[in-house]
């Protein structure tokens, strides 16, 4: 007789996951998958190996509203250090710049430069980073010995606080909070700091303490993960794939059209409360606040299905 198939877990929701230093976001996904006995299991945002801190998964169907959790800022705690510069722009790279002389920074000149960096700033890329040009990865050039030219872009830089200041030998270590929008390099805001400051800087320490809404402290350990998988209470801490995009306006539809609109059909303004004002998308219910999936306006003015969840 052959061995009966083991059933596929069906957790849907999201997960936060702290992820501890010394795995890639990848290998993160991968123990998770083993932990839950699932593989349809997506991350929100890349954290290197050496960086600690929020990494939210996404769990079953809520893979599908992962580009929409990414569009939320998120929050760091960083230190650099004044003084010495890598090729990675923090502390796993090779050592290329020192200063021969002890660094001279005050507290308050280097809360002034901090306070220059809050608004739109403009960042290049550095190039131990996944970003692809050419359809290869920046570090897979770097590691290769490259060095290829980089657009810089525009990020947002909403909150920029110091929360240490610090002598270390010759050098100086400055720690400070960051709420930044999406995209935004906090190894190359280092490094631009310290440009500013007149010294070579690299990025010492980095944990992302918010995510996708999502504080350090909702999330679960590997140890705990474990557990609560093993005493059935796993669900009651996932997030629920409505709750995890809440920032989107929340509409519901007649009772009449419920059925239409789980079956992808447009639908008239005039089915849908509260009026819908603009075009971004927006989460739709029923009126006994079952969530029926995003859905937005389209240009002939009635309201379209972008991603359907079937109750």
């Amino acid at each position: 007789m052959k061995p009966m198939k083991q059933e596929q877990a069906t957790w849907e929701g999201v997960l936060p996951v702290y992820k501890p230093a010394g795995f890639t976001s990848h290998d993160v996904v991968a123990k998770t998958r083993r932990l839950l006995g699932m593989k349809r299991i997506g991350h929100t945002g890349t954290l290197d190996p050496q960086v600690t801190g929020v990494l939210p998964l996404c769990l079953g169907r809520a893979t599908r509203v992962v580009e929409y959790m990414q569009e939320l800022p998120k929050e760091y705690h960083a230190t650099l250090r004044l003084g010495l510069a890598t090729d990675t722009e923090d502390l796993t790279g090779t050592i290329t710049e020192k200063c021969d002389h002890p660094v001279e920074v005050t507290e308050v000149e280097a809360k002034a430069v901090l306070e220059r960096f809050v608004g739109t700033i403009s960042q290049v890329p550095p190039m131990y980073s996944a970003l692809k040009v050419d359809g290869k990865r920046l570090y897979e050039l770097a590691r290769e010995g490259k060095t290829v030219e980089r657009k810089s872009r525009e990020v947002i830089i909403y909150e920029l606080e110091m929360t240490g200041f610090a002598e270390t030998g010759s050098y100086v270590d400055i720690s400070f909070r960051a709420l930044c929008s999406k995209g935004t390099y906090i190894r190359t805001l280092c490094v631009d700091i310290g440009r500013e400051l007149g010294y070579p800087s690299t990025m010492v320490k980095l944990e992302r303490t918010m995510s996708a809404g999502i504080p350090a402290n909702r999330c679960l350990t590997f140890e705990e993960i474990e557990r609560y998988v093993a005493d059935g209470s796993l669900g009651e801490r996932l997030i629920a794939t409505d709750e995890a995009i809440d920032y989107m306006p929340d509409h519901t539809v007649a009772e009449v059209k419920a059925a239409a609109a789980l079956q992808g059909q447009r639908l008239s303004m005039s089915m849908i409360s509260p009026p819908v004002t603009d075009s971004q998308p927006f989460r739709l219910y029923k009126e006994d606040r079952t969530f029926l999936g995003v859905y937005g306006r389209d240009e002939s003015g009635a309201i379209a299905p972008i991603k359907v969840f079937l109750p």
